[in-house]
Order: C-alpha cells, then sequence, then structure tokens
C-alpha cells in the first residue's frame, strides 16, 4: 500500500515515525505524531524504569543500541504491523538511550487506528516484537552501584530462546 491510499476513510498520508533520543521522550510529542483525524483511537504503550526488580532497588537503566540496525529492525515492525492490520494509520516509535532514571519512560508507541481493537491489538505487538528484534540493551544499575545487563527472553539471538 503506498502512503497516499486511502486508509481509514482518509487521504492523508500514514506515517510511521520511529526515533531513538538521549533525552527523555515526549509522551504528548509521541501521541499528537499517531492523531489522525480519521480515526476514532490511539493507543499507547510507555514502558518506564521501574524501582525494584527481583529483590533489588534499581536506581536507574542505562540503554545502548546498534542505531541503524534499530531503525531497520523497527522499520520492518511497522511495515508487518500494517500487513497485519491494514487500517493502522500512523505509527511512532520512541525509544530512550543512555541514562533513565526510574519513573522516566525507556519506551513509548502510539499507533492510530480507526477502531481501539485494531489500535491496542498492533501496540501489544509492536513492544513484543521490538524487545524481539531491536538490538537495544539494558543495564540495570542498583542502589549499591551494582549493574546488570538484562537480556530480553523475546530476543531470538540473545541465545536465551
Amino acid at each position: 500500500m503506498s502512503s497516499r491510499e486511502e486508509v481509514g476513510g482518509s487521504m492523508e498520508p500514514s506515517r510511521d515515525l520511529i526515533g531513538l533520543s538521549s533525552e527523555p521522550l515526549s509522551i504528548e510529542r509521541v501521541y499528537s505524531s499517531a492523531v489522525s483525524p480519521s480515526c476514532g483511537a490511539v493507543a499507547l504503550f510507555i514502558g518506564t524504569t521501574r524501582e525494584h526488580f527481583e529483590g533489588r532497588r534499581v536506581i536507574r537503566l542505562e540503554y545502548e543500541a546498534y542505531e541503524p540496525m534499530v531503525q531497520s529492525e523497527l522499520s520492518a515492525v511497522c511495515r508487518d504491523i500494517r500487513a497485519r492490520w491494514p487500517m493502522v494509520k500512523h505509527i511512532c516509535i520512541q525509544h530512550r538511550l543512555g541514562l533513565v532514571p526510574v519513573a522516566e519512560a525507556s519506551v513509548a508507541i502510539a499507533i492510530s487506528s480507526p477502531h481501539r481493537c485494531e489500535a491496542q491489538e498492533a501496540v501489544g505487538y509492536c513492544i513484543n516484537a521490538l524487545k524481539a528484534s531491536a538490538p537495544i540493551w539494558k543495564k540495570e544499575v542498583y542502589e549499591s552501584e551494582e549493574s546488570k545487563w538484562k537480556e530480553n527472553p523475546e530476543c531470538g539471538w540473545s541465545g536465551n530462546s
């Protein structure tokens, strides 16, 4: 489907916005990127740094990525979403890199569609596909200043599957 084909009753071009940032993510900007007058739903997922994991106090996360491959992998995720849910209008995926303190967003995803079901299903698929395919690595730093690199169980190339 070309980006100008009618989706959801509108000739507005569809958008796939993928970004990596060392700055705090703007949830309002992610949401606004997905809003469309032809859509009645915008589903959001916001992943934040939690303060405890497996009984240890977490003070921050640190993310690293192989940025060119992240762009490629997330573009493929967007194509998969559009193939599975053709009514999806806009997709915005933003991931934080560097230091992410407790309670701040590490990842924000917004997807619009004419109806909520497609948007909600697509957002769930998107975060799982991102964790399975994007070369983004997370290190938890604990109150003791000890740290541990975390593996995503969803990731097919990490050696965990």
